[in-house]
């Protein structure tokens, strides 16, 4: 469909009522304890998450978001008693993560100020510890713009690394919505326990209910497993404003996937089941990649960044397998081991899937961007779905269950 089209979606039309009482505010005690709808040939069906690996057909490829949420929320104290919150929310400079990480004297990130009015031009500064040592973290507002203040960060102790600093300093950002601090237990729960790529401000919820446990039953069934990054930023929770989806703005979000990755891809066109929205995104972007390689084989890596309408352009569709082998093509010639990009992709109601055919995802806000998702992949009976959740048991949001989905266009 056109963006002319998809753009007149109505937001009010994705909403539902979600009592306060449903929202998890907390985890189970046992990851895999959770509940887990299932959803195929329009039948609806409840779980116990830990036997997911018998619901997987064999043979079977699941993708996973292996991003770590980082300590992004720094609270400064001025001396007048101001508390003024800087939520770290993508690197500036340097902008990549890694590199931006591993810095020892200076660093820039793109951020949201709390208590903004407190803070005019001057410069911020904390006493930090770490292992006995200690340093002068100071902060800068260097660039502003509507919604985002670019901040310097500088420190007098080059033995800290700005990662080292963030983990000490900073604390997780867990979602606004559950209306509560973050507690130590959040450092664990609030991580996958496949987390290994440090960039995000939330976790990929979906993500949360799996244990090592789980992992096994999926191998002992040869369910095989790829791992793709994308950095969640606090987008996530931007609520949607706008009377109609075309007025409203997308995050910029970093991905980053593998030559293997791709090429597992590549080789299972069917049968293939992400975890979580994040994880769709970033396999559905892969597609606009290849065909943008496909159009110009010598784009500049940085030129491969997705844009929000992308998908709803002019009409000239490609194999989705052939926009995965431009990528391989690319990657090898170019000796790169990784694809490094970004995505503004927007999923609505009218997109054509080009992968998955099954997704796991956990129960998401009214009028959101995710929910509008969920209904792009499997339809209208996304309601009934939401609620057979409500009338069965289920929690919701970030903490909540979740459910497996299989899609309209495979039986869903």
């Amino acid at each position: 469909m056109k963006k002319a089209d998809v753009g007149k979606i109505k937001i009010a039309d994705y909403t539902y009522s979600l009592p306060d009482e449903k929202i998890a505010r907390y985890p189970l005690e046992k990851r895999d304890s959770s509940k887990l709808l299932l959803y195929k040939n329009r039948q609806l069906s409840a779980v116990n998450f830990s036997a997911i690996a018998k619901e997987i057909p064999e043979n079977s490829l699941m993708v996973f978001n292996n991003t770590r949420v980082i300590h992004a929320r720094l609270i400064f104290e001025k001396i007048t008693g101001a508390a003024i919150e800087v939520f770290c929310l993508s690197p500036r400079a340097p902008s990549d993560y890694l590199l931006n990480f591993q810095q020892r004297e200076s660093c820039s990130w793109v951020c949201m100020i709390g208590n903004a009015k407190r803070w005019k031009n001057d410069v911020l500064q904390m006493q930090v510890e770490i292992n006995g040592e200690t340093t002068l973290l100071s902060a800068k507002k260097t660039a502003k713009s509507e919604t985002d203040t670019v901040v310097e960060f500088s420190w007098d102790n080059p033995n800290f690394t700005f990662s080292e600093l963030l983990e000490v300093a900073g604390t997780l950002p867990i979602p606004p919505y559950l209306n509560r601090a973050s507690e130590a237990a959040d450092d664990s729960t609030y991580q996958t326990v496949y987390s290994a790529v440090e960039g995000s401000v939330a976790a990929p919820t979906a993500g949360l209910h799996f244990t090592p446990e789980v992992m096994e039953s999926l191998r002992e069934r040869g369910i095989k497993t790829a791992n793709v990054t994308l950095h969640v930023g606090a987008g996530t929770f931007k609520p949607v404003k706008s009377e109609t989806i075309d007025e409203h703005d997308m995050h910029t979000e970093f991905i980053s996937v593998s030559r293997e990755t791709v090429q597992a891809l590549y080789e299972n066109e069917k049968d293939l089941i992400v975890v979580g929205t994040t994880s769709m995104r970033t396999v559905e972007s892969l597609y606009y990649v290849g065909k943008k390689i496909l159009q110009n084989p010598q784009i500049p890596q940085e030129e491969l960044l997705v844009s929000q309408w992308e998908p709803y352009g002019e009409e000239n569709e490609v194999s989705p397998q052939l926009a995965l082998k431009a990528i391989i093509d690319y990657l090898g010639r170019n000796n790169s081991e990784q694809l490094i990009t970004a995505t503004r992709i927007i999923i609505v109601p009218g997109y054509q899937f080009h992968y998955p055919q099954g997704m796991i995802t956990n129960f998401h806000q009214p009028q959101s961007t995710l929910l509008l998702l969920i209904a792009a992949f499997i339809g209208a009976d996304w309601k009934r779905i939401y609620d057979y959740a409500l009338q069965s048991g289920f929690r919701f949001l970030s903490y909540g269950d979740s459910s497996l989905l299989w899609a309209k266009a495979t039986g869903g």
